[in-house]
C-alpha cells in the first residue's frame, strides 16, 4: 500500500505548480544558494537550473527533478515569504553603524502641511510614482522653483514599487528665492519641506518624505534615505558652506558645533566618522523600527570630481537625476564610490540571515551561506601588506621580496620599439571595458580563513596564494588553446609580474596566475600554499549588477551591446556629449568597480597609526586582500591571454601595456586596422570590439613620431606610452602612483 501512496505522491508532484522564474531566483538568492549548489543537490547541470530561472524563456523541470525542485522551493517560501509592507527583522550591524530596523510603512497620503509638487519637465511627464530617472531631465531654469506647482496625484505607486519609498531613494534639498525649502526627488518630483532645523529635517525625512530603497537581498536591509544638501540648504540649517583646512583634514566639523549639539539634544547620534561630507544620523533601533538618514554635502567634497565630474555643481533637479540613476542601477550611495562598491558586496551578500523557527517559534541570527560572515579573518602572512600586525616581528627596515610577499598588481609595462615598428605610422591604443569587473565574473574566491599546506599539489579550482617557481616558463614556446605556438618572447610582457619581467625564482602568486602557467603548457610544483577550502563565487552578483548598470547607461548614451564593430566605434565617438549627466553616471560606475576592489585592502589613513599596529579597516569582514589579489591576477591573465592569441595569429606584439590599455604600432589609425576581423567575426579568444565588460574600445591614436619624440625628450626609452595615448599630453614622467 505504501508503494501505491508513494507512486500517487510522485504523480502529483510531477505536475506540481511552480512559482514564476523570478520568484524561483529570489528564493534561491534569499537563502544564499548558488546555482552550482542547487544543481549539485538535484544532480543536474548548472545550466539546467539557470534555465529554470530564466526570465525570458524559462524551462520546466520534469520527472523526479521537478518533485525535488518543488519541495526545495516550498521550503524556501516558508523561510522567505514574498515581500510585504512589513519586512522581517534586520540582521546585526557593525559597531560603528546604526543598528538596522525598518521604517513604518507610509499610509500613502501626503503628510499634513507638506505639499507634494510636480516639477515641470519638457522630456517626461511627472506623476507621484517617479519614472526611471535616466529618462527624466532636470529643470534647466536658473530659478530653483518649479515653473508651476500642482498637487501630484496621491494614488498608489507604479506596479512593483514599494509604497514606503514611492518618492525614490534620495532628495536634493535646496532653498528657493522665496525662502521655501524644497526637496528635489528623482523623476522631477519636488516636495515642500516644512523643517526649520536639521533635527526636524531628519524627522520629516523618516516620517513623511517616503524616501528610501528596498533591500537588494532577502536577508539584507533597506537602504536609508539620502539627503543631498546644497549650499543654500547648508546656510538655512546653520552649517558651513565649506570646511576649513583643519576640518577638511579631520573629515568632519567639530563635535562642539551648534548643529551637532542640536542633534544631540534631540537624541540623534552620529557614527564614529562624525559629521562630515557623508554623515549618518541615527537613533538606536527600537524593535523593527529603523531610524537612520544619510547626508551628502557636495560643497564639502562629498562628490569627488575624479569620479563624479562636475556633478557637485549641478542644479538640484539635475543632481537628483544623476544620483537617482546611480542609486536605481547600483545602489543608494553610502559614501565615496569606493565605499559604495564595498557596501554593494555586503548588500548582495549580507553576513547574517534569520534562522528557521526554534521550538518556541522564534528566529535567530545565523551565518548567511555564501557571505564573508560578520567577523574579520586574518590574511596569510604573504597576503598582509607592509605594516600589518602579522608582520610586527620583522626587522624595522626589512624589505620583503617576491618569496615573502604576494604582489598581484595590474600591468605597467613597456619596451623600446623595434626597427620595423618604428617604420609604422601610428600607435593605436585599445582599452578593455570594465576590465576588473570582468575579472571578478565567475571567479571563485575564499570566504573564510586560509589553511597553510606544505608541498601541495596545485589545484586550479582552489583559491589561495601559492609559493612556486615560474621562472622556467618560456614565452617563446607556449600553448595557445590546444596547440603549441612559437613566439618572440622578448617582445611580450611576462604574465607573472606587473612590470612584465620574467621571474627569477620562487614567488607568491594567486591561483589564477599559477593556473595560467599550467594553461601555457608548463608544470608547476608549489613549495607551500595558503588555501581556502571554504570558497564560492562571492562577486558574481556584484559583477552582474554593475555590468547591468553600465550597459543600461551606455545604451541610454546610444552605445548598445548588439552593434557591429564599425557601428560601435561610431557610437562611442562623442557619446559623452550626448548626455553629459549620464556620462557622469558611467564614470561613477567604473569608479565603483575599481574603488570597491581597492577597499578590500584599504591601508591606514592617518589616525596616529604606527607600523605593526592594527588600523580601522582591519575590523571589517570585507578587508580581504586575497580577494583583491585574485581579481587583479585574473584581470591581468585575461589580458595576457588575448595578447598571446593576437600575437600567434597576426605576428603583432604590444609596445606598451598599462592596466587595461594595450598599445600597438600599426599603419592605420584605428582598431579595425589591426584587429583580425573576418566577415565581422573577431579572432576567437582575442580582442573583440564592443561595449560589454571584457571587450575593448578605442582608447586613442598618436603617431609613432610622437612616441619616439616623447621618449627622447624624457630620455626614457621604455616610457609607458599607454599612459598618454588617449590625448597625447605629456607634462612629465608619471610614476603611476
Amino acid at each position: 500500500m505504501s508503494e501505491l501512496f508513494d507512486a500517487v505522491d510522485a504523480l502529483v508532484a510531477s505536475r506540481a505548480p511552480l512559482p514564476p522564474a523570478e520568484e524561483r531566483k529570489r528564493l534561491r538568492q534569499a537563502h544564499g544558494l548558488t546555482l552550482d549548489e542547487v544543481a549539485g543537490a538535484l544532480k543536474v547541470r548548472r545550466a539546467t537550473v539557470s534555465g529554470w530561472e530564466s526570465v525570458k524563456k524559462p524551462t520546466e523541470p520534469r520527472g523526479p527533478e521537478r518533485e525535488a525542485y518543488a519541495r526545495l522551493l516550498d521550503k524556501l517560501a516558508e523561510l522567505y515569504p514574498a515581500p510585504v509592507a512589513a519586512p522581517a527583522a534586520a540582521p546585526d550591524m557593525p559597531t560603528d553603524e546604526p543598528a538596522p530596523a525598518e521604517r513604518t510603512p507610509s499610509t500613502g497620503q501626503a503628510p499634513e502641511g507638506t505639499a507634494v509638487t510636480a516639477h515641470e519637465d519638457t522630456r517626461a511627464p511627472v506623476t507621484a510614482a517617479a519614472p526611471d530617472p535616466a529618462s527624466t531631465a532636470g529643470n534647466t531654469s536658473t530659478s530653483h522653483r518649479p515653473h508651476a506647482r500642482r498637487a501630484a496625484p496621491a494614488g498608489a505607486p507604479a506596479d512593483g514599487a514599494d509604497p514606503r519609498f514611492e518618492n525614490g531613494p534620495l532628495a536634493v534639498v535646496d532653498v528657493d528665492t522665496d525662502g521655501q525649502v524644497l526637496a528635489y526627488c528623482t523623476g522631477g518630483l519636488v516636495l515642500e519641506v516644512p523643517a526649520k532645523s536639521l533635527p526636524s529635517l531628519v524627522e520629516w525625512t523618516l516620517k513623511e518624505a517616503r524616501l528610501g530603497q528596498p533591500r537588494l537581498s532577502g536577508p539584507g536591509k533597506d537602504a536609508d534615505p539620502l539627503l543631498v544638501l546644497t549650499e543654500a540648504a547648508l546656510r538655512r540649517y546653520g552649517l558651513p558652506v565649506a570646511l576649513t583646512e583643519e576640518e577638511r583634514l579631520a573629515g568632519r566639523i567639530p563635535e562642539g558645533h551648534k548643529v551637532v549639539k542640536q542633534l544631540v539634544r534631540a537624541d540623534w547620534k552620529l557614527t564614529k566618522r562624525g559629521f562630515g561630507p557623508w554623515a549618518r544620523i541615527y537613533r538606536p533601533a527600537q524593535g523593527s523600527e529603523r531610524a537612520c538618514v544619510q547626508l551628502c554635502i557636495p560643497s564639502w567634497n562629498a562628490l569627488d570630481a575624479r569620479h563624479w565630474g562636475g556633478a557637485g555643481q549641478l542644479p538640484p533637479a539635475e543632481l537628483a537625476r544623476v544620483l537617482g540613476v546611480y542609486a536605481s542601477r547600483v545602489m543608494t550611495p553610502r559614501g565615496s564610490t569606493a565605499v559604495t562598491g564595498l557596501e554593494l558586496m555586503t548588500a548582495l551578500h549580507p553576513p547574517t540571515r534569520a534562522s528557521g523557527p526554534d521550538p518556541a517559534g522564534k528566529r535567530h541570527s545565523e551565518h548567511n551561506p555564501g557571505s564573508l560572515g560578520k567577523d574579520p579573518v586574518d590574511p596569510a602572512p604573504c597576503e598582509a601588506p607592509d605594516g600589518h600586525p602579522l608582520l610586527a616581528d620583522l626587522p624595522r627596515f626589512h624589505v620583503r621580496g617576491p618569496a615573502e610577499k604576494l604582489f598581484e598588481e595590474a600591468y605597467d609595462w613597456a619596451r623600446p620599439m623595434t626597427d620595423a615598428e618604428c617604420m609604422r605610422r601610428h600607435l593605436v591604443g585599445i582599452d578593455v571595458n570594465m576590465a576588473f569587473a570582468a575579472g571578478a565574473n565567475g571567479l571563485v574566491v575564499g570566504l573564510g580563513a586560509p589553511t597553510h599546506v606544505k608541498a601541495p599539489a596545485f589545484d586550479p579550482k582552489l583559491p589561495g596564494s601559492w609559493l612556486v617557481d615560474l621562472s622556467h616558463v618560456d614565452l617563446s614556446r607556449v600553448k595557445a588553446g590546444k596547440e603549441w605556438v612559437e613566439l618572440d618572447g622578448d617582445l611580450l610582457p611576462s604574465p607573472f609580474t606587473p612590470k612584465g619581467e620574467r621571474p627569477k625564482g620562487p614567488a607568491w602568486y594567486a591561483t589564477p596566475t599559477v593556473a595560467y602557467a599550467v594553461e601555457l603548457g608548463y608544470d608547476v610544483r608549489p613549495i607551500e600554499a595558503y588555501v581556502r577550502y571554504d570558497n564560492g563565487r562571492y562577486l558574481d552578483g556584484w559583477y552582474q549588477r554593475l555590468r547591468d548598470a553600465y550597459l543600461a547607461t551606455m545604451a541610454d548614451l546610444g552605445v548598445h551591446a548588439d552593434l557591429t564593430p564599425a557601428d560601435f566605434l561610431t557610437a562611442m565617438d562623442g557619446h559623452r556629449e550626448r548626455d553629459p549627466e549620464l556620462a557622469v553616471v558611467v564614470s561613477a560606475i567604473k569608479a565603483t568597480v575599481k574603488g570597491g576592489l581597492g577597499k578590500l585592502r584599504e591601508r591606514p589613513r592617518g589616525e596616529g597609526w604606527r607600523p605593526g599596529r592594527p588600523w580601522r579597516a582591519l575590523a571589517r569582514p570585507t578587508w580581504r586582500p586575497d580577494i583583491r589579489a585574485a581579481v587583479i591576477s585574473r584581470t591581468r591573465i585575461n589580458l595576457h591571454r588575448k595578447i598571446v592569441k593576437h600575437a600567434a595569429f597576426t605576428g603583432q606584439y604590444p609596445v606598451a601595456v598599462l592596466s587595461d590599455c594595450v598599445v600597438y604600432a600599426t599603419d592605420g589609425t584605428g582598431p579595425l586596422d589591426f584587429l583580425p576581423y573576418r566577415d565581422g567575426r573577431p579572432l576567437p579568444g582575442g580582442f573583440k570590439l564592443g561595449v560589454n565588460p571584457g571587450l575593448v574600445k578605442h582608447e586613442g591614436t598618436q603617431t609613432v613620431l610622437w612616441g619616439e619624440e616623447v621618449r627622447d625628450r624624457f630620455d626614457a626609452p621604455e616610457l609607458n606610452l599607454a599612459r598618454y595615448i588617449k590625448d597625447g599630453a605629456v607634462t612629465g614622467i608619471d610614476n603611476g602612483e
